[in-house]
């Protein structure tokens, strides 16, 4: 008797075979990544909480703040990481994350402090010669493989954005009929959300860094650059064009998100400023308009023409990329805010009883507020110092709508 060899089924079900063969099998190559690598990260915390954490409690080498603010919540995470290595090590992926992000708050707590960490951190190894020493010791045991407490510090970061990856590859190698493809799908939206938040404080540091290294180049304290819900946007050097035919003279603009500063460099004869910027003047986007004016440099270049309730620049370049490029930053700026305001007065108005206890509730707050602008006007008599070094970002805004003589 013989037997019949060929395909069974309908015409394309072995093409379907397949595919689902080779989703099986990515599945199962991410699958088996995403637990060697869970293992490692393990291992990793639980260095951090055995040989610093744990000793350093017992030891008494670091205050408790300062040891909370190094270590935030590791420890934590390192406790639901193992109950998840759990989970994938007996193939319960879905149920492993869904029970795992509920607890992603702790990973939240983590990356908001984590350069705050990095900063006390350093503080501590200047200053505290135990701490430090206890550091170098911990490092040379041969667990650590020659990996320092400030690399491992940033694992739960790097993690995060491991995680993405891992569940973006299995849900899309997931049957979508099965139940954990709705598991692992809510594990990617919530892990998402988590990568986005990490992108945002990485980028709120760099432009406080960037805001910190403007402020270090004006010399004085007079100008201020540091403000709460700034942008630093560009900077570079412009010709200004004055209005009755003199010769244009180059100054140094600063672009930010809610003003353009202008500055002439120092003498570099000055024996503490000659590598400085003297501010001179503050001008606010915020009814500001931006136009290209074309004709008066013959093709090489141009000018941009800015106008202010209270004055008007003309600005020249003899590049023509960058004069584009300044005119698309400061065209972009000033739309931003001008949408920014156009949203504040379309909010619905609330009843005039609502309205009454809104004022009396934010009486306080609003008194508060005030103060605080106050403290931060740009002519200021005696303006606090800031450091660069410093985190603190609430001086006020500038709400006046002409340009600040600085």
């Amino acid at each position: 008797m013989s037997f019949f060899s060929g395909p069974s089924g309908p015409p394309g079900c072995t093409s379907i075979q397949e595919q689902r063969d080779r989703w099986e099998r990515k599945r199962s190559r991410t699958a088996k990544e995403l637990v060697q690598t869970e293992q490692r990260y393990c291992q990793q915390l639980e260095l951090i909480s055995t040989y610093f954490v744990e000793i350093l409690k017992a030891k008494g080498t670091l205050k408790l703040d300062v040891r909370e603010s190094i270590f935030s919540s590791i420890k934590a995470i390192h406790s639901v990481n193992q109950s998840l290595l759990v989970h994938l090590e007996n193939g319960y992926f879905g149920r492993g994350f869904d029970q795992f992000c509920p607890h992603l708050n702790l990973y939240n707590t983590y990356v908001d402090n984590i350069y705050n960490s990095s900063k006390v951190l350093r503080i501590q190894l200047n200053k505290n010669k135990a701490f430090r020493r206890f550091k170098k010791l911990q490092e040379d045991r041969p667990e650590f493989n020659e990996q320092r407490l400030e690399d491992l510090l940033q694992l739960p970061v790097l993690r995060i954005d491991q995680y993405r990856h891992f569940l973006q590859d299995l849900a899309a190698n997931t049957n979508p009929d099965q139940p954990e493809f709705q598991q692992i799908s809510r594990a990617v939206d919530a892990v998402c959300e988590v990568s986005q938040r990490i992108q945002n404080n990485a980028q709120r540091h760099e432009n406080h860094l960037q805001l910190c290294r403007v402020q270090k180049l004006l010399k004085g304290r007079k100008t201020k650059v540091l403000a709460a819900g700034r942008w630093f946007l560009r900077e570079g050097w412009l010709k200004m064009v004055p209005p009755k035919g003199k010769e244009a003279k180059p100054k140094m603009f600063f672009l930010f998100s809610d003003m353009l500063l202008q500055a002439k460099r120092c003498s570099p004869l000055h024996p503490t400023n000659g590598d400085k910027f003297a501010g001179q003047h503050a001008y606010p986007l915020q009814d500001c308009s931006v136009e290209k004016v074309f004709g008066h440099t013959r093709s090489q270049g141009g000018l941009l023409s800015l106008t202010f309730p209270k004055a008007k620049l003309l600005l020249m370049s003899n590049k023509q990329e960058e004069l584009n490029d300044w005119y698309q930053s400061l065209s972009s700026a000033v739309r931003k805010l001008q949408n920014k305001s156009d949203d504040l007065s379309r909010r619905p108005l609330h009843s005039e009883r609502e309205s009454n206890n809104r004022k009396r509730n934010m009486m306080s707050s609003d008194s508060t507020e005030h103060a605080q602008s106050s403290a931060a006007e740009w002519e200021s008599s005696a303006p606090k110092r800031l450091k660069p070094s410093d985190a603190a970002e609430d001086s006020a805004e500038p709400s006046s709508s002409s340009c600040v003589i600085l």
